[in-house]
């Protein structure tokens, strides 16, 4: 069932509370808690870093069981994952280009699929139903392929890709470029939130409507959902980065 707050909220909010003090104002103000008295973190922040400590945790876990002969079935299962990953950016990124960019699509996608399934468990929310978010998502992915191909092409060449094929259409070319990578920013964010968003509020939903026949398929759509979303956030990034290092245009 969807709730306003997860169960973390309240203690979160209660402890900084009594360690901080009452939050000023601008801070509320800026943090969306202009109706939350005496809370110092929006739901997503909390729930975001709980995310956080959850990959931590289990990529501990694997390293401390971590095993050549005999591998467990957390290191099995994360070794298949990665593996996925390291061909999906050698794929679409190119051979021997896209083992650099593993670590980041690793850590964009371990982070977006737990983040996505947080709305699947009623006790919780999902740090991806929220804009803030999912911009910072997409605004990190728009500032890392950027800053790869200006790095791996120096920033004259990179910036010959606005220019177009042929330099009398610069005019026309550099403001439809810029405004086409720009919108990048806004199409993954929307997208991520939209589904992930709609798929939590329906599901909620239909929980309390009928909380024993519907909730099973709804969850199982859910954690499609949640796959594919995730798959379509990497899959556009490892595209983004492929033409941020490809060498021509």
């Amino acid at each position: 069932m969807q709730h306003e707050h997860s169960f973390l909220f309240g203690p979160v909010n209660a402890l900084l509370l009594a360690l901080l003090g009452a939050p000023p104002e601008p801070w509320r103000r800026a943090m969306g808690l202009e109706e939350s008295a005496g809370a110092w973190l929006p739901e997503h922040v909390i729930m975001a870093v709980l995310v956080v400590v959850i990959v931590a945790a289990v990529l501990f876990a694997a390293r401390r069981s971590f095993s050549l002969d005999r591998p467990s079935t957390l290191q099995q299962v994360l070794e298949l994952l990665l593996g996925s990953l390291r061909n999906l950016c050698e794929d679409v990124i190119g051979h021997g280009l896209g083992r650099p960019f593993v670590p980041f699509i690793v850590a964009l996608a371990f982070f977006i699929f737990i983040s996505n399934i947080f709305g699947l468990v009623f006790f919780l929310q999902p740090p991806t139903a929220n804009t803030s978010t999912t911009f910072a998502l997409s605004l990190t992915a728009f500032l890392f392929y950027n800053a790869v191909g200006i790095g791996r092409q120096g920033p004259v060449k990179y910036a010959k890709q606005f220019v177009g094929p042929v330099w009398w259409l610069f005019p026309l070319m550099v403001p439809i470029e810029i405004i086409s990578h720009l919108a990048r920013i806004l199409s993954l964010a929307l997208r991520l939130f939209g589904n992930i968003f709609g798929e939590h509020t329906a599901t909620g939903i239909f929980v309390a409507m009928v909380p024993f026949v519907v909730p099973w398929p709804m969850l199982g759509l859910g954690l499609l959902g949640a796959v594919i979303q995730t798959f379509i956030f990497i899959m556009l990034t490892s595209v983004y980065i492929a033409g941020a290092v490809a060498e021509e245009h």
